[in-house]
């Protein structure tokens, strides 16, 4: 959801003007058409496809035959090294009808940790922002009913300028046995605020949206995927999201944004989601290291 750019001075003042300049004029748009929402619609029901098949048996779950790597096990060897492995869901960026559809999945390995572990981070809703800041300036769990959740989520997302989206969003864990589990997030809606907006002010869509629509994002959903394993827990990560497209003559511009974003903000999600546990884990461990040592 962040990046950054290294450009100086008169440099920064100039792009960012003419990106202030886009904004006022694509302020106007009301959001995607039912064009784009239905491309993206059917594009994520042969995703979901596809991720149901896999996560219905073992040897599938993962879907590390996504990978480039020559064997899953050479993949696995590379993730319990430490490293992120990011791949495109095919071709991404995907155009529809006045949009782009993006599809990046990433897998990271987490030593030592569980899947609670890895739950008992994910699922504290209204922490978030400790978990993922910058790119999660606020969040907060609306309702909760077993292992369904609904939530909002304030993302920022900064690239020259600074964009903040408030998201609500349904959450959903299933699993095929105690060692392979799964989530889903989709966004129900997502409205752009000011950058100055109060994080106490999140949209929780009890009332109608209202504000500036440049398209920067639209809709996106998150597949999860749990696995337990020798030494920790391989986590994947699937992101498909909908944006606008890149506009005539702005495409030098705004397609930096809109493209790169999506990977970017994958990568990061990752990455943090594995310090975060870790994290936890160390301060647990010290926490009861203690009560070990009493004579």
């Amino acid at each position: 959801m962040i990046a950054r750019i290294g450009i100086a001075g008169a440099g920064v003042l100039g792009i960012a003007a003419l990106l202030a300049g886009f904004m006022a004029r694509s302020a106007e748009a009301a959001g995607p058409s039912p064009q784009a929402l239905a491309a993206f619609n059917q594009y994520v029901d042969r995703a979901e496809g596809q991720i149901r098949q896999e996560e219905a048996a073992r040897k599938s779950f993962l879907g590390l035959q996504a990978f480039p790597a020559p064997t899953p096990e050479d993949l696995e060897a590379r993730l319990r090294r430490g490293e992120i492995v990011i791949t495109s869901g095919g071709i991404s960026p995907v155009e529809v009808p006045g949009g782009l559809v993006h599809h990046w999945i990433g897998i990271v390995f987490i030593p030592q940790a569980t899947i609670a572990d890895v739950f008992a981070m994910l699922q504290n809703y209204d922490q978030m922002a400790r978990y993922y800041s910058p790119d999660v300036a606020a969040s907060h769990l609306i309702k909760r009913n077993g292992d369904d959740f609904q939530i909002s989520m304030r993302l920022r997302q900064h690239k020259v300028i600074t964009v903040m989206l408030d998201g609500l969003y349904d959450v959903k864990y299933g699993s095929l046995d105690n060692d392979h589990q799964f989530s889903v997030s989709r966004s129900m809606q997502m409205v752009e605020v000011s950058n100055d907006a109060s994080p106490e002010e999140t949209h929780d869509g009890d009332e109608p949206a209202d504000g500036p629509d440049h398209g920067f994002l639209w809709r996106t959903n998150s597949y999860w995927r749990f696995e337990q394993a020798n030494g920790g827990t391989f986590v994947e990560f699937e992101s498909i999201s909908l944006s606008r497209d890149v506009p005539l003559g702005w495409g030098w511009l705004i397609e930096p944004f809109i493209r790169d974003v999506p990977r970017e903000s994958l990568l990061f999600t990752l990455r943090a989601t594995r310090k975060a546990v870790l994290a936890n884990n160390q301060t647990a461990e010290t926490r009861i290291a203690p009560l070990r040592h009493r004579p």
